[in-house]
């Protein structure tokens, strides 16, 4: 901190505001509004001055906002240094530089969102046809919006240009440095477009446009682009420009500047107490904006495996998230200027933070990079929250946004003690088993209210997978349970001890308990579901039985099929719950269409929906209108991001050919194409981490595949010879996939990338006609046939992805 004789000689620096209207005395001076939160806020007056005195940069001014009452609102230090110095005031003029990109772009281009003029997911060139030059043809709205469209930072200045038209060519000309949605590379070309798709919509240019249905709206009467000559005094200078002379009222970004200081990425003047005005709008309901715009705005938006979050303009955690400090949540969201602005907004705790500095000022040298976290800091600090918003803000900073996939702050893994269903009812004496326990997520009253019977007859679905922490077959467990019959034991695919690839599996006897084993998976759709003669003779049907986490594994389905049968027979299903072995944080891949019902569809859900077996059991009884008598027993110690290594337990292949975490976690994709005439690797030590077939050339493939940077894995070209399924006993050329960041991988999109590229190279020999057996949607299909862009496919299905979000939430059991 600063020493005494600098407190004393800084105080001349600062000059202090009550509300609205300025004050010239010192600090002291307080409203009684503010008297219960400025004392911890003080710390706020040292931070500030400090910088001033390192010379990071020559004043400031700086507004908290807390639960509806403006908290603090001060200004420091000088707003000019040279060519004279002048005294920074609460009213100065900033040059916002990139706030400009979220104050007016982002809001402006939200309106025609709203109007329904714009949409998100469309490419840009449906509104500037001349942008799809040098292949931009792909690039999406959204992907400006969150700067993954892989265009340069900036336009070419090196050469001599001028005038807003020839930049819009410029911009429209160039080649995107890596393919669109493939990386984050924070560009203000994304923004000059969509400066000037603001234009082309609205047939107004953007400035004109801002001031009449945003500015004026709100109130914002200091606000705009092109400051005129009046309010000169009272705008703090940048720097001086290339011919040496100190800009003040004239925009500092030197493509702006080209460009007449109107442009979508910068260019805008304000000062804090009209960003106050914005943010408050932002937070309490907004004249220029609906709740739902404001909330597409403000939440994750960027593709799902991006390493940043970013909403539409707005930044959540990214490289650039210095000015949300070290306490305040991911949930919160903001934005920085070159110039030495920033805006913060905490919607949790009701908060938002403006810190306007010229830290360019005089030449460039200051920046307010290290102030913008320390007041974040110190603010999130000292705010008097409630109990409910110190748990909210501890579950969001340790969760962050655990279902958009990658955070730079996200929990990737833990050592976790998961207890399963069959556990939690060990520990439990079997009291949901016996009627004894009102404790559980039941959607059936009368079983709390049911006495308990001497013996309940029940049947266990399950398979290798059922075992408990110590190693006990659910069945041994169960069928020395009190009050319990074990009366039949029902196997799904690859029989009970899951080591069978055939339809052709019987009934046996279990030679542990002597109980019958009843298959139901066969060649027929009456094969696969359970026989209601059984069902009547029983009370009840557990499920023990470990998930993949993947629309099409059958497992799921034969769920389905018992809660309708059960329905029919008058019983009760329990089921006891296991984790989602690829987290239930992720919702990845394209929804089923309506009316394709089967065994790898038993509804309308994405490839990867990120719930557990109990979970869906919840959702399939409500959303198929079965309406059986359920009962979930939950885990104990599982959350939403636990990958299965997080988790204590001990692997069991679910499956023959699910062997490992690895191979789990790309079956999701992989599996999209077994259904074509490639090997996926079955028959191989590595099943689903190995592609190929006898006329792929691999190396080829990996080449193709690694220039499309797919996010979370590389390929690596080698050669194999399955020893079954598809071409068994033939060598193969191909690609063995690494995984190199499974948070930030998505399953179903690399399957469309994998079958998009075959069908490029290998257009003759590569037969995609059934592959729609697993995918069930035909525009997803029609897409990668006529060669559209993976990633573009893979926009095109985030709207349903966001509907489906919004049905399973009903259904979640667990954090």
């Amino acid at each position: 901190m600063i020493n005494s004789f600098w407190r004393r000689s800084a105080a001349c620096l600062l000059i202090t505001a009550s509300g609205f209207g300025i004050v010239s005395s010192p600090a002291r001076a307080q409203t009684k509004k503010q008297s219960a939160i400025s004392p911890r806020l003080g710390v706020l007056d040292n931070i500030v001055l400090e910088a001033i005195h390192n010379g990071q940069v020559p004043g400031a001014v700086l507004l908290v906002w807390h639960n509806g009452t403006v908290v603090y609102r001060k200004a420091f230090g000088n707003r000019a240094l040279e060519p004279r110095r002048e005294p920074m005031t609460v009213d100065t003029i900033f040059d916002l530089a990139s706030l400009t990109k979220v104050v007016a772009t982002t809001t402006a281009v939200m309106q025609l969102i709203q109007a329904g003029e714009v949409r998100p997911n469309e490419p840009v060139t449906k509104y500037l046809p001349e942008f799809g030059q040098n292949g931009k043809e792909d690039i999406t709205v959204r992907e400006l919006l969150t700067h993954h469209s892989g265009l340069p930072e900036d336009l070419d200045l090196g050469q001599p240009w001028q005038g807003r038209d020839t930049a819009f060519r410029t911009a429209f000309a160039v080649t995107p440095n890596s393919p669109p949605g493939s990386r984050f590379l924070y560009s203000d070309i994304n923004f000059i477009t969509l400066g000037a798709l603001v234009e082309r919509v609205s047939g107004t240019t953007l400035d004109k446009y801002c001031e009449k249905n945003i500015f004026v709206p709100l109130g914002m009467t200091h606000t705009r682009f092109l400051p005129p000559a009046a309010w000169l005094r009272k705008i703090a200078p940048t720097q001086y420009d290339e011919s040496n002379k100190m800009l003040r009222g004239v925009v500092h970004d030197p493509t702006a500047r080209r460009m007449g200081g109107i442009a979508g990425h910068a260019g805008l003047f304000s000062t804090a107490d009209d960003l106050s005005k914005f943010a408050q709008a932002l937070i309490n309901g907004s004249p220029v904006l609906s709740p739902l715009m404001v909330e597409k705005m403000t939440t994750p938006q960027q593709p799902p495996t991006s390493t940043v979050l970013r909403g539409f303009g707005w930044d959540i955690d990214s490289p650039f998230s210095s000015n949300r400090g070290d306490l305040l949540p991911v949930g919160s969201f903001g934005h920085t200027g070159f110039t030495g602005t920033s805006l913060w907004i905490d919607p949790t705790t009701k908060t938002f933070i403006v810190l306007l500095t010229n830290g360019v000022h005089p030449r460039g040298k200051g920046t307010a990079v290290a102030l913008r976290s320390k007041v974040a800091t110190a603010v999130a600090a000292a705010l008097p929250l409630t109990i409910e918003e110190k748990e909210e803000m501890r579950w969001r900073s340790i969760t962050g946004y655990n279902e958009t996939q990658t955070a730079a702050r996200k929990m990737a893994s833990r050592n976790g003690a998961v207890q399963t269903g069959i556990d939690v009812l060990e520990s439990h004496g079997f009291d949901v088993l016996r009627g004894e326990s009102p404790n559980v997520a039941t959607s059936d009253p009368a079983a709390v209210a049911n006495p308990a019977r001497s013996k309940k007859r029940i049947a266990l679905l399950t398979n290798q997978t059922g075992v408990d922490s110590q190693g006990q077959r659910t069945i041994d467990v169960l069928s020395k349970a009190p009050g319990i019959s074990l009366d039949a034991i029902v196997s799904p695919e690859h029989g009970v001890t899951g080591a069978l690839d055939t339809t052709g599996i019987g009934n046996s006897l279990d030679a542990a308990t002597n109980v019958p084993v009843y298959s139901v998976y066969g060649a027929s759709d009456a094969a696969r579901r359970p026989s209601l003669d059984l069902l009547r003779n029983l009370d009840a049907v557990v499920v023990d039985i470990q998930d993949a986490g993947v629309r099409f594994y059958t497992y799921e389905s034969t769920l389905g099929y018992f809660l309708e049968a059960a329905a029919k027979a008058g019983i009760e299903v329990i089921v006891l719950d296991r984790p989602n072995p690829i987290t239930g944080s992720f919702i990845q891949g394209p929804l089923t269409e309506v009316g394709h019902d089967s065994f790898t569809n038993y509804m309308p859900v994405p490839v990867r929906h990120g719930m557990t077996m109990g979970e869906l059991a919840k959702m399939f009884n409500e959303e198929r209108n079965i309406h059986a008598h359920l009962t979930v027993v939950p885990m104990d110690g599982w959350i939403r991001g636990d990958w299965y290594d997080s988790t204590g337990l001990g692997w069991v292949n679910p499956s023959p050919n699910l062997r490992s975490l690895t191979g789990a976690t790309l079956y999701p994709g992989v599996a999209l194409v077994e259904g074509t005439n490639v090997s996926v690797g079955r028959g191989t030590d590595t099943p689903f981490e190995l592609l190929g077939a006898p006329w792929i050339n691999g190396r080829e493939l990996a080449q193709y595949l690694n220039a499309r940077n797919i996010s979370g894995v590389r390929f690596v070209g080698t050669s194999f010879t399955p020893t079954a399924s598809t071409h068994e006993n033939q060598r193969c050329g191909g690609v063995n996939i690494v995984l190199t960041e499974r948070n930030a991988f998505d399953a179903p999109e690399l399957g469309i990338e994998i079958a998009s590229a075959l069908r490029k190279l290998y257009p003759e020999q590569f037969h995609m006609e059934r592959m729609n057996q697993l995918l069930v949607n035909q525009s997803v299909f029609d897409a990668i046939s006529q060669g559209e862009d993976p990633r573009r496919i893979a926009e095109d299905w985030r709207e349903s992805l966001e509907k489906f979000a919004q049905i399973r939430q009903k259904y979640l059991i667990y954090k």
